[in-house]
C-alpha cells in the first residue's frame, strides 16, 4: 500500500510537470511603452528587446516551450526577431482600445494564427480577424490575410474560451448599444462567420467612452467578468456555457468608478477588478468572493483589497507563475497580487511589486485566451 502512494504521488507530480511545460504559449509578455517579462517557472524577468509600444491593448504568443512567436499591438505585428512581420502592418485594431487584439491558435494546426483586433470606442471598423502562417518567412511568420470584417461596431472587449470538446474555440466579443455577447466559433474550418448571440445582463451603450474595459474568462471557462468604464461604472459576471458558447445569469456589482482590470484567481473562487476613485485620486482594487453564496452575498462580499500610489491602474493579468499582475499606468512598476487565491487582505498585494528594468507599463497587460493547449 505504501509503494502504490508513492506510486500515485510520483505520477501526480509527473503529471503536473507536463501540464506546466505545456503552458509556454503565455510565458512572453509584451505591453506598454516596450516593457517586458518573461516567465520560466516561478520566475519572472523584466526584459528589454521589445518594440511595442501601446497605451492599452496588445497581445503576445510563444510556443509550448516558451520560446517567443510573435506579438502585436493591434495595428502592427513583430515577429520572434522583434521584426515587423511581412504584412505585418495596418491592422484595424487601435493601440488605445483595451483588448485592441487578441490571438487565437486554429484547431488542428501547427502553424496557423488568428489575430483578433477591436476598434477604438465603438468606432465603425469593429471587430475583425487577420491570419498569421508560421510556416513561412523562414518559420518567422508572414500575416498572410489581413482585417476580414466580422461585426461593427462592438466595445472594446474581447477573449477567448476553449469549447468543451478540448479543441475549437469560442471567440467573446461585444455588441455596442445592446446587451448581446456574441460567440464566435473557431474550428479547424475556420471562423464561423455567424455568432451565437446572447441578450443579458446589462446594455453596453451611451457615450462611446463607455465601450472601454476589459472581459475575461475564468479558468475552468466557466464564467466571465466583464468591466463597463465610466463614472458610475459597473462589473459583471455571468455564466457561460462551452457547449453551446451561450452567456446567461448576470451578477451586476454597481458603483465602481472607471472599472477597467479584471482577472479571476488561478483557483476560480476570487474574481478581482480595478477602479479609479476620483475622492482619493489612487487607483484600487476590489476584491469579490465567488464562494461567498448566492448573487446577493457575492455582491455583498466586494472588499478593497489594495491601495495604489498611482491614481491610475489598469489591466489586471494572472501570470504564468500564479500571480496577478495590475499596470500602473506611466510607472516603471506593476503592482503584484502574491496570493489571489486568498481572501481581503491576506492576498499580499505589492505595489511596486515587478520592475521593469527602466521601461514603463500603462494601461495594459497582453491578453489571452482561456488556455492555449493544443489537442
Amino acid at each position: 500500500m505504501i509503494r502504490l502512494k508513492y506510486l500515485a504521488t510520483a505520477f501526480l507530480l509527473c503529471c503536473a510537470t507536463i501540464a506546466a511545460q505545456a503552458q509556454g504559449e503565455r510565458n512572453n509578455w509584451y505591453f506598454g511603452k516596450s516593457a517586458g517579462i518573461t516567465f520560466n517557472g516561478d520566475s519572472a524577468v523584466a526584459v528589454t528587446n521589445g518594440r511595442l509600444i501601446t497605451e492599452e491593448g496588445s497581445a503576445t504568443i510563444s510556443d509550448k516551450n516558451g520560446n517567443l512567436l510573435f506579438y502585436t499591438n493591434g495595428i502592427t505585428v513583430w515577429n520572434r526577431n522583434h521584426k515587423v512581420m511581412p504584412n505585418g502592418n495596418g491592422l484595424l485594431g487601435g493601440n488605445s482600445s483595451t483588448q485592441s487584439a487578441l490571438i487565437v491558435p486554429k484547431p488542428g494546426s501547427e502553424t496557423i494564427y488568428y489575430i483578433f483586433t477591436t476598434d477604438i470606442q465603438a468606432q465603425s471598423d469593429g471587430l475583425r480577424y487577420s491570419i498569421v502562417d508560421m510556416s513561412k518567412d523562414g518559420g518567422n511568420g508572414d500575416l498572410v490575410f489581413k482585417n476580414t470584417f466580422m461585426i461593427a461596431p462592438t466595445t472594446e472587449k474581447l477573449t477567448a474560451v476553449r469549447h468543451s470538446n478540448g479543441k475549437d474555440w469560442w471567440v467573446v466579443a461585444h455588441r455596442w448599444n445592446s446587451n448581446a455577447y456574441l460567440s464566435y466559433l473557431v474550428s479547424e474550418n475556420g471562423v464561423e462567420t455567424m455568432p451565437v448571440m446572447s441578450n443579458v445582463g446589462t446594455v453596453h451603450g451611451g457615450s462611446n467612452r463607455k465601450a472601454i474595459g476589459y472581459l475575461k474568462p475564468s479558468p475552468d471557462g466557466t464564467r466571465l467578468a466583464a468591466a463597463l468604464w465610466n463614472d458610475n461604472s459597473n462589473f459583471e459576471l455571468l455564466r457561460f456555457d462551452r457547449s453551446t458558447g451561450k452567456v446567461s445569469d448576470p451578477i451586476l456589482f454597481k458603483g465602481f468608478s472607471e472599472a477597467y482590470g479584471i482577472a479571476f484567481s488561478p483557483d476560480g473562487s476570487k474574481l478581482y477588478g480595478t477602479t479609479n476613485n476620483k475622492g482619493t485620486g489612487k487607483g484600487q482594487i476590489v476584491q469579490f468572493d465567488l464562494r461567498a453564496g448566492g448573487p446577493e452575498e457575492i455582491i455583498k462580499s466586494a472588499t478593497i483589497v489594495a491601495t495604489s500610489g498611482s491614481p491610475t491602474i489598469g489591466a489586471l493579468q494572472l501570470g504564468p507563475d500564479g500571480r496577478i499582475y495590475a499596470a500602473r499606468k506611466d510607472n516603471i512598476h506593476l503592482g503584484v497580487i502574491f496570493n489571489p487565491n486568498a481572501k481581503g487582505k491576506a492576498v499580499q498585494y505589492k505595489d511596486n511589486g515587478f520592475k521593469l528594468a527602466g521601461r514603463k507599463s500603462d494601461l495594459g497587460l497582453p491578453n489571452f485566451v482561456q488556455d492555449v493547449k493544443r489537442l
